[in-house]
């Protein structure tokens, strides 16, 4: 048995530019590794099965379990790189929740080849996991790396940057369902048809990491795609003032969302922050209380834990 362990991903910057030829958007990202993850545990079999199981704030049955599974073409790709036949009994224990804006998907993904990886002793060298990964899905490489890094390309291609700070996430996915991320990109399409081909630089975001300062990352955060997704779902715009009001430093959409991540200034900030919001939201009389998550950051990419 093979346990491997991924993180969600928030993007701190996340720049976008107009479409290219082959229909993907260049992106300039940063991205950050967060303390919420998902587990993928592998153990040796004949055949090939695949199951989900985990935590009561993520929807299981919007998992599917064929190829449409990051996780099944995580293993088909490695498969098919060291010429073997797939096989393996795998369990995903689900933290981070589905189509969040969080890249669940790809931290799997990336936790599977690792896991794989090691149950078939193929030793993939990492520059080729790496490859595999890009084939995947942009975050993947990222979900591989964790840390912080900077992302081009589609997001793809991922450089690490030296962070020494210390940051404190409150994590509030949606309780009204995920969003599409092709969705999001074509509201963004319709929204910006003057879009540059170049993406807005991260400079200014990564000057504000290496000072290790929250209020100085607070001030950089940036998200083009958040307009974007606060036009398909505009409950997200009230959540973001709720949290910030509540005393986090800034509160932003992940990613292509619906998640809502706020900074906070320290641990116990944090968990006030998530304290506020959750008795906020009792106090409203909610039949289905919205789930909050403290995560600290960054953290590790994909390891094994077991």
């Amino acid at each position: 048995m093979i346990t491997v362990r991924a993180a969600a991903k928030v993007n701190l910057h996340l720049g976008v530019g107009a479409p290219r030829e082959d229909g993907f958007h260049p992106l300039e990202t940063v991205y950050q590794a967060v303390g919420l993850c998902d587990d993928v545990v592998a153990y040796a079999a004949d055949g090939w099965d695949l199951q989900v199981r985990g935590s009561d704030w993520v929807d299981l049955d919007a998992v599917p379990l064929d190829r449409r599974n990051l996780v099944a073409r995580a293993a088909e790709v490695l498969a098919a790189h060291h010429g073997l036949r797939r096989t393996g009994h795998v369990e995903v224990v689900k933290s981070i929740p589905v189509a969040g804006g969080l890249a669940g998907g790809s931290a799997d993904a990336a936790a599977a080849l690792v896991a794989l990886d090691r149950l078939w002793d193929v030793q993939t060298p990492d520059e080729d996991l790496l490859a595999l990964a890009a084939e995947l899905g942009s975050d993947v490489p990222f979900a591989l790396l964790g840390g912080t890094a900077l992302g081009t390309g589609r997001g793809e291609l991922v450089e690490p940057v030296a962070d020494d700070g210390s940051w404190w996430w409150v994590l509030v996915p949606s309780r009204e369902g995920g969003l599409s991320t092709p969705a999001v990109y074509r509201r963004f399409d319709e929204l910006r048809p003057d879009a540059p081909a170049t993406p807005p630089s991260a400079q200014a975001l990564l000057t504000a990491v290496a000072t290790g300062e929250p209020l100085a990352l607070a001030r950089a955060l940036h998200n083009d795609l958040q307009e974007a997704a606060l036009d398909l779902r505009p409950d997200l715009a009230a959540l973001l003032a709720r949290g910030e009001a509540e005393g986090a430093l800034r509160g932003i959409v992940s990613g292509s969302g619906p998640t809502c991540a706020f900074l906070c200034s320290t641990a116990d900030e944090a968990r006030a922050v998530a304290g506020a919001l959750q008795g906020r939201d009792a106090d409203d009389g909610a039949d289905d209380p919205v789930t909050v998550l403290v995560a600290t950051a960054p953290v590790a990419g994909a390891h094994v834990v077991v």
